[in-house]
């Protein structure tokens, strides 16, 4: 059954922000919206030109309409606007026992234009906070509702304590506009939780507080534990800010569709993956596996981490010539072929794919021959720290390989060390690639077998 989320909040007439926002991220997510809309503004990406507040009691009549027939399994509010529709809404959240809300305070957009009144803070603090399951001020509105500046890790889960001593079950204290990392703050009333993401260049955030609100909404409405679904809104936000739409003049909007091209986009792998695996399987390729077995994966475009790589479940194995797998691919299902791919796409991020196979002078010789671009690192030259960590060392010497060159290369191998198996591992733009060149690999091979030059 899909789950009921109803959005309180106001009309953008630029569609970017607001209930706007909020009904394509439900939707998106695949959830059923509902709204109570608090006020019209005229608005684009530049700026808030005007609003106009509904009556605080048509907005009573909106939320007794939907709620009394429909009900709401979640519920999220937005920009309030005044002091009285604050109270209205509180009271008719309370009155219904909506059980779990989250409060967007929203406050000032992103232009700077002010969204909420002076006299309506208070009323947020005392009616509308108590209410919440999981208040998500940005660092501004922390400031303003805690009472002292916000602008630092230990700033905001100070904020974020203080806050929750409103009355919120729990508050997340959004760092979107700090300096370096998007670093948000989970003050749950028992610890401090701290959720990490890279920066995304660009100024193309508008709707994004809106976005991530609505998105833990139905997060929390789908059973998920507050850090669970905040963990699932800030995946969600952040790929909607990545595929943000460079439109207007100012600040474009977040992108919810990224949800639904990223599902996309996984199928696509998937199923290139399979085809590849399928055509590698019916070819006599069992000598070019290692001792360790090896790995297929496949990336997804702008891939972050290893649940964005698809890999054999298993690993690939041999017996006599033919290769085997026990199962297809899946994503996350290599750590180690993750991190090779993963490190490869930072320096060329056209290089999504990638196998292992044995290391051998007469492959390295075939690849040569073939006019094959191979870099090497050696792990006598690790650091003691990537040394010291399990699972460093592909990802490290990956990069440190790629750092040397100026064009993306073939395969990057190492000879090996103490207790490690020497392993070429050849890359590419995606399997089909990765497969013309194991291909053509295996058939110089054998002729210089053939030739006894081998």
């Amino acid at each position: 059954m899909m789950q009921r989320i109803l959005t309180i909040a106001g009309s953008d007439s630029g569609g970017g922000a607001g209930i706007q926002a909020d009904l394509k991220a439900i939707t998106v997510l695949g959830e059923y919206g509902m709204s109570v809309l608090t006020a019209l503004t005229a608005q684009n990406t530049v700026g808030v030109q005007g609003i106009q507040e509904v009556a605080p009691e048509f907005i009573r009549l909106q939320l007794e309409a939907v709620i009394d027939d429909i009900g709401a399994d979640a519920a999220k509010t937005g920009m309030l606007a005044s002091a009285e529709i604050v109270a209205t809404v509180a009271a008719g959240l309370r009155g219904h026992r909506v059980a779990k809300l989250v409060v967007d305070p929203v406050m000032v957009a992103a232009s700077g234009d002010r969204l909420l009144s002076e006299d309506a803070i208070a009323t947020v603090k005392e009616e509308l906070l108590p209410l919440a399951t999981v208040a998500t001020p940005n660092l501004a509105e922390a400031a303003i509702l805690c009472g002292f500046p916000v602008n630092d890790i230990a700033s905001m889960q100070a904020a974020a304590e203080s806050i929750a001593s409103l009355g919120a079950e729990a508050v997340l204290v959004k760092g979107g506009h700090l300096p370096d990392r998007a670093v948000d703050v989970l003050f749950d009333g028992r610890r401090i939780q701290l959720f990490d993401a890279a920066r995304i260049a660009g100024n193309n955030t508008h709707g994004s507080g809106c976005t991530l609100s609505a998105a833990l909404a139905v997060f929390l409405a789908r059973g998920m534990t507050v850090d669970r679904a905040v963990a699932a809104a800030k995946a969600f936000i952040s790929r909607a800010i990545g595929a943000a739409v460079a439109i207007g003049n100012g600040h474009g909007p977040t992108n919810p569709y990224a949800h639904v091209a990223r599902s996309i986009a996984k199928d696509a792998v998937l199923g290139e993956l399979q085809s590849a695996l399928d055509t590698l399987l019916l070819q006599p390729l069992g000598f070019l596996i290692p001792e360790i077995r090896s790995n297929f994966g496949y990336a997804l475009p702008q891939a972050t981490d290893r649940g964005d790589v698809a890999a054999i479940r298993g690993r690939i194995t041999n017996v006599g010539e033919r290769l085997a797998v026990s199962s297809g691919p899946a994503f996350g299902a290599s750590r180690h072929i993750a991190k090779v791919i993963l490190a490869a796409m930072r320096s060329f991020p056209e290089l999504r794919s990638a196998i292992a196979i044995r290391h051998d002078p007469a492959i390295l010789q075939a690849c040569d021959e073939l006019g094959m671009l191979l870099v090497e690192f050696d792990r006598a030259d690790e650091p003691e720290a990537v040394q010291a960590t399990e699972g460093m060392s592909l990802e490290w010497g990956t990069a440190a390989a790629l750092s040397r060159i100026d064009r993306a290369p073939d395969a990057v191998h190492d000879r090996g060390g103490m207790g490690k198996e020497p392993v070429i591992r050849l890359l590419g733009r995606n399997p089909a690639d990765v497969l013309r060149k194991i291909t053509a690999i295996a058939e110089r091979y054998r002729k210089k077998s053939a030739a006894g030059t081998v």
